[in-house]
């Protein structure tokens, strides 16, 4: 009886056992497979998606100029240092310019020499011209005394001979005058040569800009086509970015832009493409876009960097979802709805993408719950019993 009772009471543990066992697996696959798990969702709403294209660049002046001397010359002073504002003609150097001085004042003196000239020639012109009448008159009178025999013929032909002195006169005094106002002319030429030459000594800058650089100090000298400063234009300054050649066909000029510098990354400045740039770099396969700024930072300098956001297409009041709610199948999108307490795949159309949200245009409507799955997270399988709260 005792043998027989301790073998029931073995049994009856092992039983026991067994039922616990089960038990608990019964309870872990009822909370892997069927529980409802806690998930994060998300409610669909209408807002705004605005695709863009990005490139990085660079702030660049669309003007530009090297200013330097239009002579060879000693510099006497440079009156614009980096990082000056300078206004278009105010000057920004000088050149020694004593030898210049007194060559102009030499060209003036030659001047007025060749004006007296003229006076001295128009003076002795009418001197000519009073013989000449004069000589004229004579010869007149004598002719028609010869004609009456009164006076011999010797006389007649001295008379023509002086009127004929006087006549030669007059021209040689009118000629004279033109040789005078030829040298007025050559005069007066080259005191102008001079006298820009003597304004040449001084440099002025081209256009309203800033000074990006500064070549040359006082004392040095200088030839044309050298550079004393380097002036950037101000008034139109645009970041050149290099934009991958895909996306070519959506950009146009006009295109609405944020310009984002990396000194002020938190303040994007509004911006509009200026410039499309008709060849592609070989090796990076990449473009140049030029966007014209519309602000500044308060502190800039040309050549920093900066990111511009080119818009290339806008929807508003349209049905938009985070894209990373998206789950693909393939080549097919979709998302994870709840359906009546449990994860469901369906299938939804996007539009356009644009930042972190992409336009739903069909498979949801506004107000739907969609589940969130997080980065690195495996989706819950279709069916399984899911709960959540809205933020």
């Amino acid at each position: 009886m005792g043998g027989r009772s301790s073998r029931w009471k073995r049994w009856i543990w092992a039983a026991a056992k067994l039922a616990l066992v089960g038990a608990v697996v019964a309870s872990a696959v009822y909370w892997v497979r069927f529980s409802p798990i806690l998930v994060e969702a998300h409610r669909t709403d209408t807002g705004v998606v605005i695709a863009e294209v990005m490139g990085t660049g660079t702030l660049q002046p669309r003007v530009r100029a090297s200013v330097g001397a239009r002579i060879t010359g000693r510099l006497a002073a440079v009156l614009a240092d980096q990082s000056d504002r300078v206004k278009a003609g105010q000057l920004v150097a000088t050149l020694d310019d004593s030898d210049l001085r007194q060559q102009v004042e030499v060209a003036k003196a030659e001047l007025s020499l060749a004006r007296a000239g003229v006076d001295r020639a128009a003076a002795a012109i009418v001197r000519a011209q009073a013989n000449a009448v004069q000589a004229r008159a004579s010869y007149s009178r004598v002719e028609a005394l010869a004609g009456k025999r009164i006076v011999s013929e010797e006389d007649l032909d001295k008379s023509a001979q002086q009127r004929a002195v006087a006549e030669a006169d007059l021209s040689l005094a009118e000629l004279a005058k033109v040789e005078s106002e030829r040298a007025v002319i050559k005069a007066a030429a080259s005191l102008r040569y001079y006298e820009e030459r003597l304004a040449d000594t001084r440099v002025v800058a081209p256009f309203d800009g800033l000074v990006l650089r500064r070549d040359r100090e006082p004392g040095d000298v200088v030839v044309p086509g050298s550079t004393i400063i380097e002036v950037a234009s101000t008034a139109d300054l645009w970041v050149s970015a290099w934009i991958d050649e895909t996306a070519m066909g959506r950009l146009a000029v006009g295109q609405a832009a944020r310009v984002v510098f990396r000194s002020a990354p938190d303040s994007p400045f509004p911006g509009r493409v200026a410039r499309l740039a008709p060849q592609t770099d070989p090796e990076s396969r990449e473009f140049l876009v030029d966007v014209r700024a519309s602000e500044l930072p308060a502190t800039f300098a040309v050549g920093q960097r900066a990111e511009v956001y080119i818009e290339t297409g806008r929807r508003e009041g349209v049905l938009v979802l985070p894209q990373r709610l998206v789950v693909w199948r393939g080549d097919t999108s979709g998302v994870l709805i709840d359906d009546d307490g449990a994860a469901r795949w369906k299938e939804v159309a996007l539009g356009l993408r644009g930042g972190d949200v992409v336009e739903v245009t069909g498979g949801l409507t506004a107000g739907q719950v969609v589940l969130v799955i997080p980065a690195g997270s495996t989706p819950p399988r279709e069916g399984r019993a899911i709960r959540y709260a809205l933020p």
